[in-house]
């Protein structure tokens, strides 16, 4: 059995196919998901989402990258965290990709939304889910400030170079692999996957992004994941199954679940 993740079944042209989408993860082995949550917003779409499947978990988080929308405060995301099925906070951590003219200083507003989401995680103890585009250096550095206390979490759709998984690492948190691992320019980042333990790998779609290959330019969804499984197995050369078991085990033991195999 496979688990994604890391997924956005909430937005446009997944959340009007949810049924279609869960027969179809059942087809393909995908017996469990992660509903990834990006403003206060959508919160509840996506709650429900976990709320409507024993398999499906949701998270409570803003979007670094999202502008214009209500800002969360901790109080808000330990009262979302109090609600059943709710396993992660984030997505969170930093997005340089798009300054628009701005400085990197200028984005203390992101570093600031970063850190009510550590603190949130201190106080429940829930995983982060993290998302770092053009900001890898501030993410860790962020994140290593937390001292004493640490957090853990995962660095969802690794992108990331060597030296960045190593730190993450050391912190304590798990890398996970999407789509982008089977594109035939990622020799780089499948270097990097062969780096990673096992024990420290998930796997993700990040639907409905990054479809991967053979389905690359599609609309991507959770029954896709079995293929990022196939080239971190073909990457790591052990099989499938072993990724599916190991991956399955390290998403049941972070996020504090247990997953049943699809009906």
């Amino acid at each position: 059995m496979f688990v994604d993740s890391h997924c956005h079944l909430g937005f446009p042209g997944l959340i009007e196919h949810f049924e279609t989408i869960r027969a179809d993860m059942r087809a393909a082995d995908v017996g469990a998901a992660l509903c990834i949550c990006t403003t206060l917003e959508e919160f509840d779409q996506v709650h429900a989402l976990a709320l409507a499947d024993e398999n499906f978990w949701a998270s409570a988080g803003v979007h670094p990258d999202n502008e214009g929308v209500r800002e969360p405060s901790v109080a808000d995301l330990l009262a979302l965290a109090e609600r059943p099925r709710v396993v992660a906070l984030g997505e969170t951590g930093l997005d340089y990709y798009r300054l628009n003219g701005r400085t990197v200083a200028d984005m203390e507003w992101q570093r600031e939304r970063f850190r009510v989401h550590i603190q949130a995680a201190r106080l429940t103890g829930l995983p982060l889910v993290i998302h770092t585009r053009s900001a890898s250096n501030d993410t860790v550095e962020v994140l290593t400030a937390a001292g004493e206390r640490q957090v853990r979490g995962v660095f969802h759709c690794f992108t990331e170079t060597l030296e960045v998984a190593r730190a993450a690492l050391d912190l304590g948190f798990y890398i996970s692999f999407s789509g982008i691992l089977t594109f035939k320019t990622a020799e780089e980042l499948r270097a990097v996957a062969r780096f990673v333990p096992l024990d420290r790998c998930l796997i993700e779609t990040d639907s409905p992004y990054l479809a991967p290959v053979p389905h690359r330019g599609k609309t991507n969804t959770p029954a896709f994941v079995p293929w990022v499984a196939k080239q971190l197995a073909l990457t790591k050369d052990v099989p499938v199954e072993e990724i599916a078991d190991v991956t399955t085990r390290n998403f049941e033991l972070l996020f504090g679940v247990r997953c049943s195999a699809p009906a």
